[in-house]
Order: structure tokens, then C-alpha cells, then sequence
């Protein structure tokens, strides 16, 4: 019962979000949750705008005295992903936290809430990439802002000296935005599981059904803190402290400089059809092909044929094939910012951890009427 109304409750807010691409003005959502199931401290206030090392921070005191370092010796010191034994041994450790950020394109026909229900890690938690956004922004999953991020991500439970292993339904796909998103908040104790929910069902570990009362009572606390950041009221108290990082995120006035200037090397995560202007965009009203300047390396070819991330040797190749050089800065792209995540956890394995992810992406950039456009024809 529990959780149909879960399923029911991001399924209403997910229909909402999706009708405010028919808008060209910011719009506000009530959320489809009832805050009598829990209590929060709301008062007026602003939303925290994104500025080079700003800090967000509403968190009481034992939250601040709880920032003791997460033991970190049995994970891996710089790379971007954990294997599915590493997570079944560490499962129980009282400073990791599990997130099922599952997501997935219109024309799958797939509903990451009602997978999660049916089957997920056990002690999973679900994250919401279209919940957890920019409530102002017309363009799908923007980046929410810090104290939206912070209000959500506390009321899920998650604290600063927490460990994260973040993964999805597909191996790895979205939950590669998710990991892109804690970093730019400033918090890098997150790995995504190599392979995802696939791979650890195929390793043969346990999974749980349903959502535990737990579960939907902190879905329902996250979506509900998050709608009243954006409804101007402040939510706290908080256990998670945001530090953003301009340089891990680019606006599309950005882009639009590069392009001049080329001081970063643009690699875009669709499909070669789509770069190349020969496939129509999912979404209506974008125009086809790509940013000028930039290269195709479908995000696809990050991963191996069980889609876990392929070695260093091998994701080295292919950006070099493509003439992308590590010793030179680099931006990626995709369609919404998802895939293009998962070109910055590739090259986050090569030792390349600053390369910035453009938010907007073609849904943006190709839906202007005053930013360039090439493709194979031109």
C-alpha cells in the first residue's frame, strides 16, 4: 500500500515536471506529497544563488561534529567506480549509503519508481533526477540549486562524513549524473557501482522489494523540501553541507565562448546519427547536428559488453582516436547532461577529475535561434 502511493505520488510529480517544458516562463510545482507525515522548520528566505566557493550550510551541531572522516582505505583512492563485491563486503558499514538514481529516456517505457519497488539493493535509497532539479528551469533535470540540493539531500538522510555508491538499472547510465552532481556540491565520497543493478543480480546478491516505510517517508521528505526552497521558504535543519564547484559545471554562455576561443576541447555524448544531424532529436522543436568544433564519442563507448567501465588503456584509445588529448582541457556534452556524465567518469579513471559537464546540453543549445549549428551535410 506504501508504496503504490509512492509509485503514484513521483509519477504525479514527474507528470508535473514534464508539462512545464510547454512553458517559456519558470513555473512552480505543489508537491504531491503531504508534509503531515513529518516536520520541518520553514521561514522565509532566498534561494542561494551559485557563486565560486560558496558554501551552503544550515546544519546543527552534531551534524557539524559528525564530519569525521569516512574510513576510505578499502575503497579506491582515485577511481570513479566500486565493484559489486566491493559493495556486497561493505553493505552494512553504518557510513555508506546506497542510491538507486535509475532514469530513463521518454521512449524507453520504463518506470524507474515502480523498478525500484519490484527490486533494489537492500537498504537502497531512491534518488529522484527529476525531482531533485531546478524547479525554475524549462529544460528537463537542470541543477538544482545548493540550498535545494542540500534541503533534499538531508531529508534523505545523508550527511557529509557518508561514503556513496550510486547506481541505476541499466549498468551505468544515470547514475553517472548523479555522482557528476554530488562533485559539483562539493561532496567526492561518491563512486558509482561498476555494472549496476544488472551486474549485482548477476553476481547472484539478494535484492529487496517493495519500498520500506523508511524509504517513502524520506522520497516524500525530499520532494517535499525541495518544492519549498522553491516556494521561497527555508527548510532545515540540514545534515549536508554544500561547497559548490563552478568549474565542474558549464552554462551555455560558456559553450557559446569556447566556441570562439577554443581553449576546451568539446566532446559530445550522442549518438553519431544525431551529432552528425542525419537523426532527428527526441524532443520536438531542437534542431539537428552540433556544436561547432566539437567530436563525437558516443558515450556508449565507455563501457565493455557487460557495462561496467572499460579500462584505462582502452577509454585512452578511444579519446585519442578521436583526436581528444589528455594534456588539454575538456568539456562534454549530450542531449540533457546525462550521458555526457558518463564521459566524465571515463576520463575521471585517465586522472582528467576537472572536466566540466555544459547542463543544458543540445536540448538547450539547439533549441536557440542565435547559437551556431554544423552538421555532416554542412
Amino acid at each position: 500500500m506504501a508504496s503504490s502511493v509512492l509509485s503514484r505520488a513521483l509519477l504525479a510529480h514527474r507528470f508535473l515536471r514534464s508539462s512545464s517544458t510547454h512553458f517559456h516562463k519558470p513555473k512552480f510545482f505543489t508537491s504531491p506529497f503531504s508534509m503531515r507525515s513529518f516536520h520541518w522548520l520553514l521561514a522565509p528566505s532566498h534561494l542561494s544563488h551559485k557563486a565560486s566557493g560558496s558554501v551552503y550550510c544550515s546544519m546543527t551541531s552534531s551534524a557539524v561534529a559528525s564530519q569525521a572522516s569516512f574510513s576510505m582505505q578499502s575503497l579506491p583512492a582515485n577511481e570513479p567506480v566500486v565493484s559489486v563485491d566491493w559493495l556486497h563486503a561493505n553493505l552494512r558499514e553504518p557510513n555508506v549509503k546506497v542510491l538507486d538514481a535509475s532514469w530513463y529516456m521518454p521512449d524507453e517505457q520504463r518506470n524507474p519508481v515502480q523498478e525500484y519497488q519490484v527490486a533494489h539493493i537492500p537498504g537502497a535509497l531512491f534518488f529522484d533526477v527529476d525531482g531533485i532539479s531546478d524547479r525554475t528551469s524549462n529544460l528537463p533535470h537542470m541543477l538544482p540549486s545548493e540550498e535545494a540540493f542540500a534541503a533534499a539531500v538531508s531529508a534523505l538522510g545523508i550527511e557529509n562524513k557518508d561514503g556513496l555508491v550510486v547506481y541505476d538499472g541499466k549498468g551505468i547510465f544515470s547514475a553517472a549524473r548523479v555522482w557528476w552532481m554530488f562533485r559539483v556540491f562539493g561532496h567526492d565520497r561518491i563512486w558509482v557501482l561498476d555494472g549496476g543493478l544488472p551486474r549485482w543480480r548477476a553476481s547472484g546478491f539478494d535484492v529487496e522489494s517493495s519500498a520500506s516505510s523508511d524509504a517513502i517517508f524520506k522520497a516524500s521528505a525530499a520532494s517535499e523540501a525541495i518544492e519549498k526552497v522553491y516556494q521561497g521558504q527555508h527548510v532545515g535543519p540540514f545534515t549536508f553541507e554544500t561547497r559548490f564547484q563552478p568549474h565542474l559545471v558549464w552554462t551555455l554562455e560558456q559553450v557559446k565562448k569556447n566556441v570562439e576561443e577554443k581553449t576546451y576541447q568539446h566532446v559530445d555524448a550522442r549518438s553519431k546519427a544525431r551529432f552528425d544531424g542525419a537523426a532527428p532529436e527526441p524532443r520536438k522543436g531542437i534542431r539537428s547536428g552540433h556544436v561547432p568544433g566539437s567530436r563525437c564519442i558516443p558515450f556508449a563507448q565507455m563501457l565493455d559488453g557487460s557495462q561496467t567501465l572499460s579500462p584505462a588503456v582502452e577509454l585512452k584509445k578511444r579519446f585519442e582516436q578521436e583526436g581528444i588529448t589528455l594534456d588539454k582541457p575538456v568539456i562534454t556534452s549530450c542531449g540533457t547532461g546525462v550521458t555526457a556524465c558518463i564521459l566524465a567518469l571515463g576520463l575521471h579513471r585517465l586522472g582528467k577529475t576537472d572536466v566540466p559537464v555544459y547542463d543544458g546540453s543540445w536540448t538547450e543549445w539547439g533549441a536557440k535561434d542565435d547559437t551556431p549549428v554544423e552538421s555532416s551535410e554542412e
